[in-house]
């Protein structure tokens, strides 16, 4: 009992199936994107009431909505962007959800992510949204400026576009610097610095990358931590880079199956959740080494990774657990969607003491 315990809070059966669900930042709202049969677009609002989830909005949309983030919005409009089945990227006001408040067909196919930053007073700089698609295009978004990206990264014209899975926002602690970094479905990890427009790094996993997230966006990048296919994921020490060895990084297989997502606890960037396509839900904490870096034979550096402690596990569902997401402003409340077309909010006692 001295471990942090997993405990399902609320349970909420949907009539279509969730892909991406977020908390509402300072509120007990969350908000669940899906797609409907019908292949319409859901979009619900719920609030906690009493131990249930009670429906405030119930929006339907003309295409099936696949990712969302508040990333880019300020804390006062929090507005929700979106990307849909059809490539389009909306900004939404959950107060009239019906009427996009910033609309523009962002791909020619399917939205896989999107990811915000310089909103909700996290990062320096304009408010920024990141796009990325099976067309095999990332493009980053202000949403002040109609109709076209501020940028656009594509493959060389002799490689073959690969659908893009994750994207992930860090570095943004200066008005002047920011990087993006993507994933694939062939492994691909890139890191392109959008101050200098260029790729600052690149690796491959092996297996398709489920999703990126550094441990916090609004400072010089420190961790990075990446889930995939044939449940591995892997960590990243972001401080010391050697040009032939890269970063230092561990890799652990948590879930006996594909790790969906994974994402580091707001309160304690040490700690991170990942999530199975067993329907596993994992908790686990960073520890640093003594020492981050060492010299090797020829005078470089070389980044020197930490240990990873699993803190507690436990199977909520039987079915894959598609999206998480923490609550900024209660430490342990989490709220996940599933492929058995459910809604859970999750409570992860403890998280104080760990």
């Amino acid at each position: 009992m001295e471990k942090p315990q997993i405990l399902v809070y609320i349970e909420k059966s949907l009539n279509y199936s969730p892909f991406d669900v977020k908390w509402i930042p300072r509120s007990a709202k969350l908000v669940s994107l899906g797609s409907n049969p019908r292949a319409t677009g859901a979009l619900q609002v719920y609030e906690m009431n009493e131990g249930e989830l009670k429906l405030l909005h119930d929006v339907e949309r003309p295409k099936a909505l696949k990712c969302g983030t508040f990333g880019a919005s300020s804390l006062e409009s929090r507005h929700l962007a979106v990307g849909d089945f059809d490539g389009k990227l909306e900004v939404l006001d959950l107060q009239c959800p019906e009427m996009p408040v910033y609309s523009v067909q962002a791909h020619s196919k399917i939205i896989n992510t999107v990811d915000g930053v310089a909103g909700l007073e996290i990062g320096k700089g304009a408010p920024e949204l990141a796009t990325g698609s099976r067309d095999g295009l990332v493009k980053v978004w202000d949403p002040r400026q109609k109709d076209r990206p501020v940028i656009t990264i594509e493959p060389k014209e002799e490689e073959q576009k690969r659908d893009c899975w994750c994207l992930a926002f860090g570095n943004a602690h200066s008005n002047e610097d920011r990087v993006l970094c993507a994933g694939f479905d062939n492994g691909d990890v890139k890191m392109f610095d959008l101050r200098t427009m260029a790729i600052q790094w690149e690796t491959n996993l092996k297996n398709g990358v489920c999703s990126l997230e550094f441990d916090r966006k609004d400072i010089e990048m420190n961790k990075l931590l990446a889930t995939t296919l044939e449940s591995k994921f892997y960590v990243y020490d972001l401080r010391t880079f050697n040009k032939d060895k890269g970063y230092a990084r561990l890799m652990d297989k948590g879930h006996k199956s594909t790790v969906w997502c994974g994402r580091h606890l707001p309160q304690n960037r040490e700690i991170f959740a990942t999530t199975g396509g067993n329907g596993t839900l994992m908790l686990w904490k960073y520890s640093y080494p003594a020492a981050r870096s060492k010299k090797l034979d020829d005078g470089t550096e070389m980044g020197v990774v930490g240990e990873l402690k699993p803190l507690q596990n436990a199977t909520i569902t039987s079915q894959p657990i598609t999206s998480i997401d923490w609550s900024q402003d209660k430490m342990g409340l989490s709220v996940c969607s599933g492929l058995d077309q459910t809604v859970r909010v999750v409570i992860v006692t403890k998280l104080n003491i760990m």
